[in-house]
């Protein structure tokens, strides 16, 4: 955040009262400079920019004729822009004292008094041509000192926001900020500079400027919430719902009146926060103000849903859009196609595809390429070739993506072993491997433990002249790190400095969880200072990953220090985070603390899942309480959380811990009746259970 000194007092408003008629008699018939070409075609464009005169006017005019025709007249400003620009230097937006104009040389002064009667507007239009193009901003800038100097215009607030929404425009947001010191901040320029950090991305800036806007007395307009939720959702940002949340609550208390656009701009931001739900209540929201939806809006639901396997929902909205006139295009069934996908409805999947055809809507790559991922993992590998031979028959040219798909398929199923015929069917369909497809295949061989083959897949790469990115050093050191090669990690982590390729957040991550589980907490705290040093503020996860690696080796202390900087440092913690701390406190049977943190993590707005709660029963269950161990599981119950095979296994080791042995076999049975299959941890627990009872009986 950056906090602004403050401003300097106004500068003093130049007298309202107008010029004296015997000035506007000795301006009438004064002629100064003839026209000069034109500096800059953006200027010459404007209608305010050229006339071969400074102005006409009939000779017999009144001089009270005169005032009022002044502010409809052409003015020719080549010689102030000329002046201008030759006297400009570059400047750095830093406020300047302005000198008396009595000191300064005649040619100013003649140009001052030559344009004294130039309405505002035209002064503005003037502004916004300089400020169209970069290369004229420096004069754009030296134009308003100028006009400030010999008060020549009225509304400055406009002027300062000209400039600030054209350096904004320009990616030049630090000069908006050090141009908007030099005046108080008002409704304009708070608007402007609040649009300024919103196209440069720098929301965190933007939203904190709306909050100092409210504590100043101003209220924010839609403009300012429109352009926010556009920039949360422009490319590849992550949406956060609680913010879109806040945001929406703020609209409402500055009593915000929403557009059609306002309401189009929720719908697609929930959306892509995985929020379908408030989506389609802003949706509502439209249709019931009699609106029409825009596309792109009911597409961004489509996909939502299909994200979350609501795909029955998904398809009414689908129908719902052709019912509406509308005709859906490609991209609408592939939203819809994505989720029969992600939900493995594969005859779905395969229906939505002959229908494209029967509507004569020509599937994309994309198209193709999810219904190679159905295909894929379905395990219907001759069906997903075939789409593939389908592909080329269409004229669409399968690439290292669609490919790169299957392999992440495979990874997936754990048939690692195809990866190699996935790159022979590339091969043979002309396809080059690319870095992302290199990626997915050092992936699948760090998964499944086959490191040899990951690091020849490196090599392979860089032979093929594409340079590894942090994504492929990250996977290359983390899959060292989880297979407890270490010392090989450490040694990736600085071939990966030395080859130019700075680290990431994520690589100084997966350090430190490296280091910490090798217990090198000097290490751990040095590494810390390097990344900061690098300039990279540690992040939620690596907090997570400190209190994790803290809580696993029993330094509790250390866990909740983390815990406190992270919420002093504004960063709001995560549920991996206390599960994480909870999680630490159950190996060790630390029941009260265990239960501690979790109170804590339900009092900062999280609601418990199955893994959490799992980690309490076995806190229970290792501090030989299992009657609240079982009660852990009524909790989940109750709250409509259904208990996995973890759940079951981890109560029958309680039990066996307090030698309840004959109440076992109950469990084991009531997590078949559930309708969760056993696993062999859970089948070993039972034998275990029954031999003990056995030997009792026996003895």
């Amino acid at each position: 955040m950056i906090l602004l000194p403050p401003s300097p007092p106004p500068l003093p408003t130049r007298s309202t009262s107008p010029p004296t008629t015997v000035f506007s008699l000795v301006l009438r018939h004064h002629h100064i400079f003839s026209p000069s070409p034109p500096l800059t075609s953006t200027i010459t464009t404007t209608a305010i920019a050229s006339t071969s005169s400074l102005y006409s006017s009939s000779s017999s005019s009144s001089a009270t004729d005169d005032l009022t025709s002044l502010h409809n007249r052409r003015y020719d400003f080549t010689p102030l822009i000329r002046y201008l620009s030759s006297s400009n230097k570059p400047t750095n937006f830093k406020t300047e004292n302005s000198e008396s104009p009595i000191s300064l040389d005649p040619v100013e002064i003649k140009l001052a008094e030559t344009y004294r009667a130039v309405s505002a507007q035209l002064w503005h239009s003037l502004l916004k041509s300089l400020c169209s193009s970069k290369s004229t901003l420096d004069t754009a800038y030296a134009l308003v000192t100028w006009l400030q100097k010999h008060n020549l215009c009225f509304s400055y607030d406009l002027l300062y926001s000209i400039l600030i929404h054209a350096l904004g425009r320009s990616d030049k947001l630090y000069e908006a900020f050090l141009l908007s010191q030099q005046r108080s901040l008002t409704p304009l320029t708070y608007n402007a500079l609040i649009g300024a950090c919103a196209r440069n991305g720098d929301l965190e800036k933007a939203l904190n400027l709306m909050s100092r806007m409210r504590k100043d007395g101003f209220q924010s307009d839609f403009a300012n919430y429109s352009i926010i939720i556009q920039c949360l959702t422009r490319g590849t940002n992550t949406v956060d719902s609680s913010v879109l949340q806040k945001l929406y609550l703020e609209m409402e208390s500055d009593k915000i009146e929403l557009d059609c656009q306002l309401m189009n701009d929720l719908v697609v931001a929930f959306s892509k926060a995985g929020d379908p739900d408030r989506a389609m209540f802003f949706l509502a929201m439209i249709q019931g103000q009699g609106l029409s939806p825009k596309t792109s809006s009911l597409l961004s639901i489509i996909s939502a849903l299909g994200n979350c396997g609501r795909t029955m929902e998904a398809e009414a909205i689908f129908e719902e859009m052709k019912e509406g006139g509308l005709k859906p295009r490609t991209r609408a069934y592939n939203a819809l196609l994505k989720g029969y996908v992600k939900n493995g409805s594969l005859k779905d999947a395969e229906s939505i595809v002959s229908e494209m055809e029967k509507c004569g809507v020509s599937p994309d790559e994309h198209t193709y390429s999810l219904l190679i991922d159905a295909y894929a993992n379905a395990g219907r590998w001759e069906s997903a070739r075939i789409v593939l031979k389908e592909m080329e028959a269409n004229d669409v040219q399968p690439n290292s993506y669609v490919f790169s798909r299957i392999l992440a398929s495979y990874r997936d199923r754990g048939d690692w072993q195809k990866s190699f015929s996935v790159l022979k069917e590339m091969k043979n369909s002309g396809v080059k491997p690319d870095r992302h497809f290199y990626n997915v295949m050092i992936d699948t061989f760090g998964k499944y433990n086959c490191l040899e083959h990951a690091m020849a897949t490196f090599e392979k790469m860089k032979s093929d002249g594409i340079q590894p990115d942090n994504v492929t050093w990250n996977t290359l050191i983390d899959s060292h790190r989880k297979s407890g090669h270490h010392g090989m990690a450490e040694e990736l982590f600085d071939t990966m400095r030395e080859s130019g390729c700075p680290p990431c957040a994520t690589t100084y991550n997966i350090m430190i969880n490296s280091l910490g589980e090798q217990e090198k907490w000097d290490e751990v705290k040095s590494l810390l200072g390097k990344m900061q040093g690098q300039g990279l503020i540690p992040n939620v996860i690596t907090y997570t990953t400190l209190i994790d690696i803290y809580g696993q080796s029993g330094r509790f202390q250390d866990a909740m220090e983390c815990l406190d900087v992270m919420k002093s440092a504004g960063l709001r913690p995560s549920a991996p985070m206390y599960h994480a701390l909870i999680n630490g406190y159950a190996q060790r049977g630390l029941s009260e603390l265990a239960v501690n943190a979790f109170r804590i993590m339900r009092a900062d707005g999280f609601k418990p899942n199955v893994q959490v709660l799992n980690s309490l029963i076995n806190a229970f269950g290792e501090d030989r309480r299992d009657v609240e161990a079982f009660a852990v599981l009524q909790f989940m119950k109750e709250n409509h959380l259904k208990p996995d095979v973890v759940s079951y296994t981890t109560l029958m080791k309680a039990l066996v811990r307090v030698e309840k042995f004959e109440k076992v076999p109950a469990v084991y049975e009531e997590m078949i009746l559930s309708g969760v299959s056993p696993d062999k941890k859970a089948r070993a627990m039972l034998r275990s259970a029954l031999r003990y009872m056995k030997h009792l009986l026996n003895s």
